[in-house]
């Protein structure tokens, strides 16, 4: 049994938290979450919400697993309906639908690949006819590939890395925004790589720095219009990305490591969520710009 803590909830609702996690791998990528051992935390059972999103309607891409699918029920809980791009991993996305329609909200879910521009017209398209409004984006999907050298990135996948994980936040972003109105919230998803990079995820990083850079643009784009754009860096987050990408060795101590990790662990997927109700709520009215670092204790740039 690996070792675990309990870091939050009463003594009647508390979970055991991996402080490290058995040695597994998927060959399937971005990977699937219902078949992890153990499954992410994807939710506080104590955090009840206060109607902070009461009948908004957010795009969550990547909301089938993992980040998207925590961010997915903390928004519900808040009021928030939900909408939900997603690859192809069916179950996983099935199991959150069923959940944020169990909290009360409903759950669109919209199969596809976001590489392809027409798919980001597809998604607000249907979520317009459902809805009929946009409230909130989160662009939170993305891929990494671990080589250990340069030499070992083809081109091939360079360009499905920046494709995936910068070029469809731009076609989100331009497909949703002639909907959104002033009060309207855009939140990506960058990563702590982007401030301190990964010697076996180059490509990923140069992606992570990307978003961190076109958050702030698009900041300054759309501040005149009243849309706040801001974004989370996480640090090791338990989630489905990690088991298809390293090693079945290496898993065993994801985030586990030090400096790197001061808390000596991985997060967990409902340990951030949070961050995104902040940033897509009016609590963060006057912030615009602004990356929060939700990492296990490291300490970033600004």
């Amino acid at each position: 049994m690996y070792p675990v803590y309990q870091p939050f909830g009463t003594e009647k609702k508390c979970k055991e938290v991996p402080l490290t996690f058995p040695p597994q791998f998927q060959d399937q990528h971005p990977g699937l979450e219902y078949i992890m051992v153990p499954r992410p935390i994807s939710e506080n059972p104590d955090y009840l919400g206060s109607g902070k999103l009461q009948d908004k309607v957010a795009i969550i891409t990547g909301g089938d697993s993992g980040i998207g699918r925590a961010v997915a029920y903390a928004f519900a809980k808040e009021g928030a309906d939900v909408v939900i791009p997603y690859l192809c991993e069916h179950e996983d996305a099935l199991e959150t639908k069923a959940r944020v329609e169990e909290i009360g909200r409903s759950c669109l879910l919209i199969p596809g690949d976001l590489q392809k521009e027409e798919m980001s017209a597809e998604v607000v398209k249907r979520t317009m006819e459902q809805f009929g409004k946009i409230d909130t984006l989160v662009n939170n999907h993305g891929v990494q590939y671990v080589q250990r050298s340069i030499m070992e990135i083809t081109s091939k996948q360079l360009e499905k890395t920046f494709r995936t994980n910068i070029f469809a936040f731009f076609y989100m972003t331009k497909a949703v925004l002639p909907h959104l109105l002033p009060g309207s919230t855009i939140i990506n998803t960058t990563s702590i790589t982007a401030y301190e990079g990964h010697k076996d995820l180059i490509d990923y990083s140069a992606t992570k720095g990307a978003i961190l850079t076109f958050t702030r643009s698009l900041s300054l784009s759309l501040v005149d219009k009243g849309i706040r754009v801001n974004g989370i860096a996480p640090g090791p987050i338990w989630t489905p990305l990690t088991v298809s990408s390293f090693s079945a060795e290496e898993v065993k101590t994801f985030g586990s490591y030090t400096p790197e990790t001061p808390m000596k662990r991985a997060g967990q997927p409902f340990e951030i969520a949070t961050g995104f109700v902040f940033l897509a709520s009016g609590d963060s009215s006057y912030m615009s710009g602004q990356v929060l670092h939700p990492n296990g204790g490291s300490i970033t740039g600004s």
